[in-house]
């Protein structure tokens, strides 16, 4: 069985295609990339999006016709979200195939599970628009901890904006980072599970005379102790000996190494997704898509859903 997915919640336009023992046949994704100081505009993100679509689609296809076509339904930005869902509509037509909305958490936590073999972890789930602490339990993904307010990509984008880095800003922080020397003290606010970030990115804006190396690194170990705190926590309450980071923030070595300390405290295991995958990609798309098969509908039924939450799926495969 061959499943096409497609992802296009923002700022990555992908096509992955998989079959139904997990093997990953095809991958391909373009970036939009805003100029420097500026955050992703949604109507750019859609023009990228139809630019390069046909192009990947048609490379895609070369693998052969799909069984089933999958593509991210939300969380997202609209405009970005309605190119997949055409794409998605116009391959199911062409091919005769059903459709299957895939919520874009649940693509970036299969695909984890998938390459990592990991079986019941807590999931760390850290992308641009997303700060959440998942666990599986009763047939749901269930939110556990989440942030109150920005994610941490877009406080590590939005510092990395402010100081006129290229987007996206998570790589060049991090290299950054690995160059600072002295730690300046920013707010550390964890509320029970949950966590907050503003008070960081206030605090840094402040700063003046510093260096952008030592921001990067006083950011990154400040907001990630908040992140592995209430993971911690969350593999405590539920008696879970396994952890999972996913998302584009996954990619972050400095954020590894500290969940490994931690879970090897902890005598839990630390399963590290490829850092090619940790992003988003259109082979997330497809696996959950091939997970989710009995979920699948008519190309007129589907839709998007921009405020789509990790929490609201039912698990009815597992």
């Amino acid at each position: 069985m061959l499943v096409l997915g497609i992802e296009s919640t923002a700022h990555t336009f992908g096509v992955g295609v998989v079959n139904e023992k997990g093997e990953i046949l095809f991958e391909k994704r373009d970036m939009y990339k805003p100029k420097i100081g500026w955050g992703i505009d949604p109507k750019e993100a859609r023009k990228h999006h139809e630019k390069v679509s046909d192009g990947i689609i048609k490379e895609a296809l070369k693998i052969g016709n799909p069984d089933l076509v999958a593509f991210s339904a939300g969380p997202g930005l609209p405009p970005a979200l309605l190119v997949g869902l055409k794409k998605s509509k116009e391959i199911a037509r062409k091919f005769n195939t059903k459709i299957v909305e895939v919520n874009h958490c649940i693509g970036h936590i299969e695909i984890g599970k998938l390459l990592t073999k990991a079986k019941d972890p807590i999931i760390l789930y850290l992308s641009g628009g997303n700060t959440q602490v998942i666990g599986y339990e009763n047939h749901r993904y269930r939110v556990f901890g989440e942030t109150e307010d920005i994610s941490i990509g877009n406080l590590i984008d939005v510092f990395a904006r402010e100081n006129k880095l290229q987007m996206p800003g998570g790589p060049i922080v991090e290299e950054l980072a690995k160059k600072g020397k002295k730690y300046i003290r920013l707010p550390y606010s964890v509320k029970g599970m949950d966590v907050s970030f503003s008070g960081i990115l206030t605090a840094l804006k402040k700063l003046k005379g510093e260096k952008i190396e030592d921001l990067s690194y006083s950011l990154q170990e400040t907001a990630f102790a908040m992140l592995i705190e209430i993971s911690e926590r969350a593999m405590a309450h539920l008696k879970k000996n396994e952890m999972i980071i996913v998302g584009g923030v996954a990619a972050n070595r400095r954020l590894n190494e500290m969940a490994r300390i931690m879970c090897e405290d902890r005598n839990a295991r630390l399963f590290q997704i490829p850092k090619k995958f940790a992003g988003d990609n259109g082979a997330m798309i497809a696996w959950a898509g091939y997970l989710m098969r009995e979920n699948s509908k008519n190309p007129e039924e589907v839709d998007i859903k921009p405020k789509w939450r990790t929490d609201e799926v039912e698990i009815n495969y597992r």
